[in-house]
């Protein structure tokens, strides 16, 4: 299993990040915390158009840790290196506990209340931790969460 963006997300994802950084119509971007049982494949879960549709699969939310929206969202445009990618702050999870997880989803949410259904999953990031009661942080790498690049 590996990180990936999702194919609705593709060609997408840093607009909705650009959309979500500039906090228009209330836009964020939230994580969504996978459990690791019944995770489906990454071939199956970037198939998915709305986390709805992501949840009536056989992949589970881990519902104890809860939701997070992202904060920091910043977009970056290379014109030298023929790329765009953005990147957020960490994620923390204080006191964790609940199920092992396996993987985070993040889900463009248009309105910063959106239902499940309206949340768009743009990239699927490994997450294999265990919560045992003490704080869990997903770290963004100096890459960032997620790049589009001219393909050669």
């Amino acid at each position: 299993m590996a990180d990936l963006v999702t194919n609705i997300g593709k060609g997408r994802h840093v607009y909705y990040a650009g959309v979500a950084e500039a906090g228009t119509g209330g836009a964020v971007l939230r994580a969504v915390v996978l459990e690791a049982t019944g995770l489906e494949a990454d071939d199956a879960l970037q198939d998915y158009d709305t986390l709805a549709a992501l949840l009536a699969g056989a992949s589970n939310e881990q519902v104890t840790m809860g939701r997070k929206a992202l904060t920091g969202v910043t977009v970056t445009v290379d014109d030298v290196g023929n790329m765009a990618s953005w990147t957020a702050g960490d994620l923390v999870w204080a006191d964790a506990t609940g199920n092992p997880t396996g993987k985070i989803a993040i889900c463009f949410d248009s309105t910063g209340a959106g239902t499940d259904a309206q949340l768009i999953p743009l990239t699927v990031h490994d997450f294999a931790v265990t919560p045992d009661g003490t704080s869990i942080t997903a770290s963004v790498g100096a890459g960032g969460i997620a790049v589009s690049e001219n393909a050669a």
